[in-house]
């Protein structure tokens, strides 16, 4: 069966390069994406002409050859004294037909299905692999496969990659199967992701997908910004490679050198306390680029009111961090989170600890976990969950929830949505723990976000 190219573009392109060197066989590759301003359908409802969707594809084909070249000058201009030939392995997001049976209670009026497809070539031009989209997001002019795509393509550089799309990574069919039964270390990822602060921008999130299964993750978002698309990356289990711009339409190459093996290099030596610190029992407050510090009260504090709030379409249960520094717990349902903090500066900023465990209904019908430290938009307790993308706070922290399921995504977003690594990530008996210590700059989200499949 061959599926035939079908819409108005070809989304996005990932690339991996082989370089023919001894640096292969020191255990690392290098690897390319590409986020592109993709050239839209003005109409996108109308019915268009053959040779309509043609000219736009080729429009955005174009602008994918000038970007693979770019991409294999600049591997070669990086590794020329060692290189002695470059081969490509090139990933397509494209749309596909298929035709079917009317006997097919599925099969459209038209005759044919429409998949949002991902295609891979391999260093010789064959075609050798093809995934179908299986958990669509607003995408009526897409159907859902008559089956779960699992699939994986093999490198002679890497082993093997897994492929899924966009929305399908909050999934467990097809994309935490694939990765469990197949054993992955590599995964390729086109999306065309609308951010969504604070717990799932899509730098934010495919870093926490990257750490919590311990992969390489090849992420292409599509650029457009006046749709809120935007952040791509390489992302390996220690150290992220992004793009994030929602200022300009200009798309972006990565190119990085990462290893075969990923391998997780927080800490594994949990802090347990946080008394160390020397701004230990003191506030501080910046004021004119200037730390002004002084003796903090001694006593009992009145406990923090509790409060609910709405953040990522969910009713989260929030509690206000009130000093410089201390310990809060917040429940929901059978989620209980803790965080231990210390503020290292005392900002006129508003953070709240917020806690959800139930069912997601809008956008999608998924159930989810999440314990979330996180800036508030001003210093009304109402404004707790808004989308953020500024801070100046730095907080040493400790945050756990006693979880449910086993999946949780570790989320860690500084100001102007930039990324950075937990010290310690782990399992303390049954709680999931995450600490952070030493921050160079203002936090918008320190999160643990859970996927209880079972209960979707």
């Amino acid at each position: 069966m061959a599926d035939i190219p079908v819409g108005s573009c070809c989304m996005l392109v990932l690339v991996c390069f082989q370089v023919l060197s001894a640096d292969v066989h020191r255990g690392h590759y290098i690897a390319a994406v590409y986020e592109h301003h993709v050239i839209l359908n003005p109409n996108p409802a109308a019915i268009t002409s053959r040779r309509s969707a043609l000219q736009l594809m080729n429009r955005n084909l174009d602008i994918y050859e000038e970007q693979v070249i770019a991409a294999v000058k600049q591997v070669l201009h990086r590794l020329s004294c060692m290189a002695l030939k470059n081969q490509v392995f090139l990933v397509v997001n494209l749309g596909t037909k298929q035709p079917c049976n009317h006997s097919d209670r599925r099969c459209p009026p038209d005759g044919r299905y429409h998949f949002n497809t991902n295609v891979v070539f391999s260093d010789s031009g064959t075609l050798i692999a093809r995934y179908r989209k299986q958990n669509l997001y607003f995408e009526r002019a897409f159907d859902t496969p008559p089956e779960v795509d699992y699939t994986v393509f093999n490198t002679p550089f890497a082993g093997k990659f897994g492929v899924f799309t966009c929305f399908d990574i909050l999934f467990y069919e097809p994309t935490v199967k694939l990765i469990k039964e197949h054993n992955l270390k590599q995964a390729v990822y086109p999306t065309a992701w609308m951010n969504q602060l604070p717990l799932l921008s899509a730098v934010e999130f495919q870093q926490a997908f990257a750490v919590a299964f311990n992969i390489n993750l090849l992420a292409a978002n599509i650029h457009r910004p006046d749709l809120g698309m935007t952040g791509s990356g390489i992302y390996t289990a220690s150290e992220s490679f992004i793009y994030y711009n929602m200022e300009d339409d200009k798309g972006k190459l990565i190119v990085a050198k990462i290893p075969i093996t990923p391998r997780r290099e927080t800490n594994s030596n949990m802090q347990t306390s946080f008394s160390n610190s020397p701004m230990d029992h003191q506030i501080c407050r910046k004021e004119d680029q200037e730390a002004h510090c002084e003796k903090a009260e001694t006593g009992a504090q009145e406990a923090p009111p509790i409060f609910h709030g709405e953040m990522m379409y969910d009713n989260f249960t929030f509690m206000p961090i009130m000093e410089a520094e201390g310990e809060i717990q917040v429940c929901s349902n059978t989620l209980c989170c803790s965080l231990s903090y210390q503020r290292l500066f005392v900002s006129k900023e508003l953070y709240a600890l917020g806690v959800f465990d139930g069912l997601h209904t809008v956008h999608g019908t998924y159930y989810v976990q999440a314990c979330a430290l996180v800036k508030c938009g001003t210093l009304d307790y109402t404004s707790c969950g808004q989308e953020v993308t500024k801070a100046t706070e730095r907080i040493d922290f400790q945050l756990q929830g006693n979880f449910s399921t086993a999946f949780v995504f570790p989320l860690l977003l500084k100001s102007g949505i930039t990324l950075d690594f937990a010290d310690y990530l782990g399992w303390e008996k049954n709680h999931y723990v995450m600490q952070k210590k030493g921050a160079s700059s203002g936090l918008i989200t320190a999160g643990l976000y859970g996927r209880w499949y079972e209960k979707d």
